[in-house]
């Protein structure tokens, strides 16, 4: 009767702390603006060669170091990067569009504020870093706007549901808001945009 009780105090135990760390792998799909005329324009372009939704990757790590009442506050880093292409076309009678590429880069420290426990938990997250954002014609060279970088803020939120003690399944939402770039002689400046990017994979631990 001891022994069942204790195995019973121990299975009613405290759940897992969230942490100490935590890898995450996402794929995306970033939400490039598709009909954007002042990013058309800052590289000269028609709006109809842009190539709007992507495919992308993130990833981040994390660590957790203090936790006060319920919110576990963690310290990381995350890398995005996304992709889109659009295939030359006719864009109007007789007018035929070229092949445009468009990609992002983006790193940056981040914040995150958890709630849950080592089982599974949600958080917010931001931070501040940098951004490249090209969109360029096939078989052209990129120009000054498409390898400047661009002060970005990301912010967002998930979740984690730990299927095993080390896995978990886990989905990300976040936006990226960047600052415009520099004109091109004779074009408008890229424009200052929120780009959202919607992901999901896995986290270990």
């Amino acid at each position: 009767m001891l022994a069942i009780g204790a195995g019973s105090a121990a299975a009613q135990g405290p759940p897992p702390r969230i942490g100490p760390f935590v890898v995450d792998v996402h794929g995306t799909f970033p939400k490039f603006p598709g009909d954007d005329a002042q990013l058309a324009a800052s590289r000269g372009l028609a709006v109809q060669e842009l190539p709007g939704m992507g495919l992308g990757l993130h990833t981040g790590a994390h660590v957790y170091l203090l936790r006060w009442k319920a919110v576990t506050f963690g310290l990381g880093g995350d890398l995005t990067l996304g992709r889109s292409r659009r295939a030359a076309r006719e864009i109007a009678a007789g007018v035929q569009g070229r092949a445009v590429t468009e990609r992002f880069t983006h790193a940056a420290p981040q914040i995150s504020f958890n709630f849950g426990d080592g089982d599974g938990w949600s958080y917010i997250s931001g931070g501040i870093g940098t951004s490249t954002w090209s969109v360029v014609p096939d078989g052209t060279a990129a120009q000054a706007p498409d390898v400047e970088r661009l002060k970005t803020i990301n912010y967002g939120g998930g979740a984690r549901w730990f299927i095993k003690r080390h896995l978990a399944f886990s989905f990300d939402v976040r936006f990226y808001a960047i600052d415009p770039s520099t004109p091109l002689p004779g074009l408008p400046s890229g424009p200052r945009t929120t780009l959202l990017s919607m992901g999901a994979g896995v986290s270990l631990k």
